[in-house]
């Protein structure tokens, strides 16, 4: 279980005042404690074609610190119709309107999966739109996170949105995801709790890619009813527990130049096996680890042996700077870039008990975005 942060939540509904007076909450995501504003850009189909496009910040430009303003992204590129586009939103430089925009926006659904929700503005963004005649439905984890989600379910459901429990037969829904009349969604690796957004490392990509929003919908429409399913996986998808350990194994086998990697959690053996083999093969591994009590000792120490560059976070003060990002970034600058971004830490439970989704694709502006983010970091940690 990763290491409580005593927060405060800011001041909100009555029931958000009650639970916040009954226990502090930590910003850590906690899915390996049980058993069982933005950037836009056009994109291809094709990987290899957006990674062409990626490009490095040039040499003049220095990486926005964290925590210090919204950080330096590339210009956009003119959106053209029907054009498929991602939109990167990094936090904490960029704060939620983004999110906030995206579920003002609807009119016709939403369709929210999320590991925990304490955030009184989108609480009541939910209800005003079930209440403009938008049918809302929404899915919380109730095996880590029921005691803190159990005040926003009781206010949705006096709103008449729809809430249900997660199905306790995933170790954990960790999974934060919010789908917008049914063609566009935000894959985040951000939990929706106020007290975490100001200094907390985090990404949100929103995109409305046809395949991925119709296999996000078909699962979510399962998930809702506690039916079983293999979650689709259209043009990029990583779910937990189906697809996610082979898909990013894959990504770090394929790597052959650079590995840029933040995590929360570290754990899994076959992850720590393929960065290892891959510094075995030249490629330059650059990892940004919150590792609070030197809990993911074990795994850095041979990775650093073997070459790989680190720097680490330690922030068990709720105050101090956290790194809660899920995201690798391979081959930056190559015509053959990818970049992972999603709910999944590098943990047994993670990848093989939990429900979780994330997303690999090439995307230039998004892929710079990370980039910048990720090696501001990096300057800023303290090296292992």
């Amino acid at each position: 279980m990763s290491t409580k942060r005593k927060t405060s939540r800011p001041a909100a509904s009555q029931s958000a005042k009650s639970a916040a007076a009954k226990s502090a909450k930590s910003r850590t995501d906690k899915t390996n404690s049980k058993p069982a504003a933005s950037s836009k850009s056009k994109s291809t189909k094709s990987a290899s074609a957006a990674g062409q496009s990626s490009r490095k910040p040039s040499g003049g430009r220095k990486p926005e610190k964290p925590g210090k303003g919204p950080a330096k992204q590339p210009p956009s590129t003119p959106q053209q119709p029907g054009a498929t586009t991602y939109t990167l939103v990094v936090e904490p430089n960029q704060g939620l309107t983004a999110i906030y925009n995206l579920i003002a926006s609807a009119t016709k659904s939403i369709d929210m999966t999320m590991y925990e929700l304490t955030d009184p503005t989108v609480i009541n963004a939910l209800i005003k739109a079930q209440g403009a005649g938008i049918p809302v439905r929404v899915i919380l984890d109730q095996n880590d996170e029921k005691t803190a989600n159990t005040p926003a379910y009781n206010e949705l459901t006096a709103g008449k949105v729809g809430v249900h429990w997660a199905n306790p037969k995933y170790a954990v829904t960790h999974q934060k995801t919010i789908t917008v009349d049914q063609t566009t969604s935000a894959i985040m690796t951000l939990n929706l709790t106020p007290e975490a957004y100001a200094m907390t490392r985090d990404f949100a990509v929103i995109t409305n890619n046809a395949a991925d929003v119709a296999a996000i919908e078909t699962t979510f429409n399962a998930d809702f009813k506690n039916a079983a399913i293999t979650p689709p996986t259209g043009e990029n998808l990583v779910w937990s527990p189906t697809n996610s350990s082979s898909a990013l194994l894959a990504l770090i086998d394929g790597a052959s130049e650079s590995l840029l990697i933040s995590q929360e959690e570290f754990s899994d053996t076959q992850i720590e096996s393929a960065l290892e083999a891959a510094l075995k093969r030249g490629v330059a591994v650059t990892l940004v680890q919150e590792n609070q009590e030197n809990k993911y000792n074990a795994v850095l120490t041979p990775l650093k042996q073997a070459g790989a560059k680190i720097a680490v976070y330690t922030s068990t003060d709720a105050k101090a700077y956290y790194i809660h990002a899920k995201s690798v970034l391979a081959d930056y600058g190559t015509a053959q870039a990818k970049l992972f971004l999603g709910s999944e830490n590098f943990s047994s439970d993670s990848l093989g008990k939990n429900r979780e989704l994330g997303l690999i694709f090439s995307d230039a502006a998004c892929m710079t975005g990370v980039y910048n983010a990720l090696m501001a970091d990096f300057k800023n940690g303290t090296a292992f």
